[in-house]
């Protein structure tokens, strides 16, 4: 089968079926492909069922994006593409410096969660990424082996399991290609004044006779890091971990006195703060490397092989600013009342004659001499560097053909997908406070309390007031390498027979049955110290645990009229760890006239619980509540917040999130130039799987115990699971020592099912076509609202911050002779209120192609040709939202396709 036609039959099922699509092959090249084939199309396997079936038929909201589309969007990566899905309704995760996914991206159909929308490769779902434990990282996938994208924006647990709550991405690798390719790119953006620059690539070579076929490739990207420093709108950073004290416990914040000349601290008041812009990274490096091999054999008339296999290595570097950390986190550390590091110690190196930095000591600034803590930025010690390097092997072998009239399909699977991160500047909290805690600037006390200053014997520990001048051996000492390897790994075996039933009066009854075999591996392992909360600057807990999924499943297609069809679907999934679930589906497409059809679907779908929530191991957390008696106890005052011990811990009883949706659409085609689409989606999930923190366990505990009555601010009746507990114990009061309080001592919390999400969506596609001036004019306006969404019935957050209430996308390309030039527009609605208001985001990419003799491709571009700017508000601690918009600028580039 060519090319041409496997696209031509892409862009049929678009057209008949309403499949929003951004096809971008020219009008007489496809009909001529719909007019050969006739009555006699091939049936083919359309993503959201699982039946084989001519191009006309189908009930599913699909999306095609082929492989003309990709190369005309200018995308660097498939999760680049992804990410600008208008599906994609608030944004998904990208690469970002100072996050524990640093290289992760995501896609999050519906904005109910990239853990809800599966992703899957050839028909076989993506493995969740180690660094996460749910969720698919898209950087994973080599762009130069897709051949197109279907996106399912319907609910399909009952095809295809867990996580298909929200939708399914379909990425169908390349196939049938005889010759070679060869593709190089490379590209500039505007803004920042350093760094972000790109270069993408890959090489093709493809074989084929009558019985077998072979398809390899590399593909590559690169993108560089980019420093905060080097946005035109980032200004100083302002972090009270400069060199700061309060009473210990406390939160009186002032200046060590004397201790903020050296570089990025800076005198705020009273206080030193540290401007942590200077060195941070604002998004991670990002570069990816994948091989891939794909083959067929043809054993006979009705048995064939097929094989696929890659590997895909992927690397990224952040940086962030160095360590801030302060005793006030650790229960057993302090600065004492008679440390040379205690500003409220009269005879601190602050203020000693033999230091040459002496000020003067002033007692309205130190206070009463008492213990303190010490809030601080170890610069001294170095940045923060974290590399992750992310490697997924994929392999893939089975055999498909006939018994009979039968048609069976079975093969094994087996994926291991590994990420190590390693990084440097971290602090060995215990030493680095010990020598804070213990510093001696160079004094010999006697029995006769006499001393001898010389700080060439006697110097010990690490100088508050100037870090840069302790020994290497001190800052060496009080640096910590951290490590974090993490696994999710997949072995499957699955087969399936697809046969037919019984004529019906609209034709055949099918029918598809199948069942596959699934263990799940996954490990997430911290290096000790880390994992024991003694690293300043980083946290984590391992987790680590298997598990076998069993799956049988169903699908069948009646026919009963020409023009009317039902799909029922159902499948049951047995996991080994928590249970059990069953997901049924129907499907309805009825067609009154030839230019209209309807289309309509119900069904339930779930989300198992994820390893890395059922598996972590406990961990120690500093954790800040609001509790009156215990914060009177422990800071004095009955309203401030304070600080507890907390336990993090798994919940082995999680069950699975349920779902139920339904939709439906009408598509509408009065002509060969025009279709269009308009299609009702509704989700709603119970159960949802939620992590409480440690307030949310001492409201419902404390109402339970009768602590907390109605109109209290921590009252909260609703229950909590068993498994999570508050630990009290009866101590004096501090303000009235008269009285008894019940103080926390530790607070244990994790992960459990509560609370609903609601959400509604209608989707318009319009697809024209035009013979103009010579040439052939193709658009494709998409746009997708997001009717209501709402979480435990509460307000309507449609519109609030991160959620726009539209995403839209222009698709025009223009081909005339040997030229191609493409105009496309994005636009992302208003959303926030108030100072947080952000406005509608458009942006505007052109390409320009010219198709040489020799069979090479000459491309140039422009993303963003307006070098729009993201507005500034706030989110998610960073200068603007970060799934959802880009500080590029414009991005301009160049590319070369040489085929062979």
């Amino acid at each position: 089968m060519t090319n041409k036609t496997m696209i031509a039959k892409a862009v049929k099922v678009a057209l008949y079926s309403g499949f929003a699509a951004s096809l971008a092959v020219s009008a007489p090249a496809t009909f001529a492909a719909d007019e050969e084939e006739g009555a006699d199309a091939e049936r083919i396997v359309v993503t959201g069922s699982r039946l084989k079936r001519s191009d006309v038929e189908g009930a599913n909201p699909i999306t095609v994006i082929d492989r003309e589309t990709i190369e005309l969007s200018g995308a660097l990566s498939a999760a680049e593409l992804m990410r600008e899905l208008t599906f994609n309704s608030a944004g998904s995760l990208r690469p970002q410096s100072g996050s524990s996914a640093q290289g992760v991206s995501t896609v999050d159909l519906r904005g109910i969660g990239s853990g809800r929308t599966l992703v899957l490769i050839d028909g076989r779902r993506l493995t969740h990424s180690p660094s996460t434990g749910q969720g698919q990282d898209l950087n994973s996938i080599p762009l130069g082996a897709i051949e197109r994208i279907e996106v399912l924006t319907d609910g399909a647990s009952a095809v295809y399991g867990s996580d298909a709550i929200g939708g399914v991405v379909n990425v169908i690798t390349r196939q049938d290609y005889n010759g070679a390719e060869l593709m190089v790119s490379q590209g500039r953006v505007s803004v920042p004044s350093d760094g972000g620059d790109r270069e993408s690539g890959h090489a093709l070579f493809g074989s084929s006779d009558g019985t077998t076929s072979l398809l390899a490739g590399v593909s590559w990207n690169k993108r560089e890091i980019i420093f905060e420093r080097n946005f035109p709108w980032v200004g100083t950073g302002a972090s009270i971990f400069g060199a700061n004290f309060t009473t210990a416990g406390s939160f009186d914040f002032e200046g060590i006195p004397g201790a903020c000349g050296e570089e990025n601290f800076y005198l705020d008041g009273t206080l030193c703060r540290f401007n942590f812009n200077s060195t941070n990274a604002n998004e991670a490096s990002n570069e990816n490397e994948s091989i891939f091999l794909k083959g067929t054999h043809q054993i006979n008339d009705d048995w064939e092989l097929y094989s696929n296999a890659s590997v895909n290595t992927t690397k990224s570097f952040g940086r962030y600013a160095p360590v801030p950390d302060s005793t006030f986190y650790y229960s057993d550390l302090v600065i004492d009342a008679n440390s040379y590091n205690n500003p409220s110690n009269p005879n601190a190196w602050f203020y000693d004659p033999n230091n040459p930095n002496a000020v003067a000591y002033d007692a309205s600034v130190a206070g009463a001499q008492r213990d303190v803590d010490i809030w601080h930025r170890f610069a001294a010690v170095g940045n923060r560097d974290n590399t992750v390097n992310n490697t997924n092997y994929d392999f893939l072998v089975g055999a498909t053909g006939y018994v009979g009239n039968v048609e069976l399909d079975f093969g094994a699977r087996r994926v291991r997908n590994s990420t190590k991160e390693i990084g440097n500047g971290y602090l060995a909290a215990n030493t680095a406070w010990g020598f804070v805690n213990d510093f001696n600037p160079g004094y010999e006390t006697y029995g006769d309390n006499t001393s001898t200053f010389d700080p060439n014997s006697y110097y010990y520990g690490y100088n508050v007031q100037q870090p840069s001048s302790n020994p290497d051996s001190v800052l060496s000492g009080s640096a910590v390498t951290t490590s974090r390897e993490s696994d999710f790994n997949i072995d499957e075996i699955y087969a399936s027979v697809a046969f037919d039933l019984m004529d019906l009066d609209g034709g055949t009854m099918q029918m598809f049955v199948g069942a596959e075999r699934r263990e799940e591996y996954y490990q997430d392992l911290y290096d000790s110290q880390s994992e024991a909360g003694l690293v300043g600057g980083s946290a984590g807990n391992s987790a680590g645990g298997g598990r076998s999924v069993n799956a049988m499943y169903f699908e069948t297609l009646m026919p009963f009229m020409d023009n009317f069809e039902v799909t029922l679907a159902g499948r049951y999934d047995s996991y080994s760890d928590y249970g059990s679930d069953f997901s049924p589906k129907v499907g309805m497409r009825f067609q009154p006239t030839d230019e209209v059809t309807l289309r309509a679907s119900w069904g339930e779908g779930f989300r198992a619980p994820t390893l890395d929530i059922l598996t972590q191991r406990p961990a120690f957390s500093a954790d800040s509540i609001s509790d009156a008696d215990t914060c009177d106890v422990l800071v004095g005052d009955r309203t401030e917040e304070c600080q507890i011990n907390g336990l993090s811990i798994s919940n082995p009883g999680l069950s699975s999130e349920q779902s139920e949706q339904y939709a439906f659409g009408v598509v509408w085609q009065p002509s060969d130039w025009f279709d269009m689409s308009l299609d009702f989606s509704s989700v709603e999930i119970e159960d949802r799987i939620v992590s409480f923190s440690a307030q949310t366990v001492v409201n419902r505990r404390g109402t339970e115990a009768g602590i907390y009555q109605p109109g209290d601010a921590n009252y909260d009746p609703r229950p909590v699971d068993d498994a999570m507990i508050v630990t009290r114990e009866s101590q004096p009061c501090s303000v009235d020592p008269s009285q008894t309080c019940d103080v926390i001592t530790q607070v244990v919390r994790g992960s459990g099912n509560e609370g609903t999400l609601k959400t509604s969506n209608i989707d318009w596609n319009m697809h024209t076509r035009f013979d103009l001036a010579g040439g052939v004019l193709d658009s494709v306006l998409q746009i997708s609202y997001v009717n209501d969404y709402s979480v435990n019935d509460g307000d309507d957050l449609v519109g609030i911050a991160s959620l726009p209430e539209y995403r839209a996308q222009l698709r025009n390309q223009y081909a005339i002779g040997d030229f191609q030039f493409a105009l496309n527009t994005n636009v992302v609605d208003a959303n926030g209120e108030g100072a947080n208001a952000v406005g509608t985001w458009t942006t505007h990419d052109v390409q320009m192609n010219y198709t040489a003799p020799w069979d090479g491709r000459i491309t140039l571009g422009v993303q963003n040709v307006g070098e729009k700017l993201p507005t500034l508000v706030t989110y998610d601690g960073r200068d603007y939202n970060f799934g959802l918009y880009d500080g590029y600028g414009r991005y301009t580039y160049v590319q070369y396709t040489q085929s062979f």
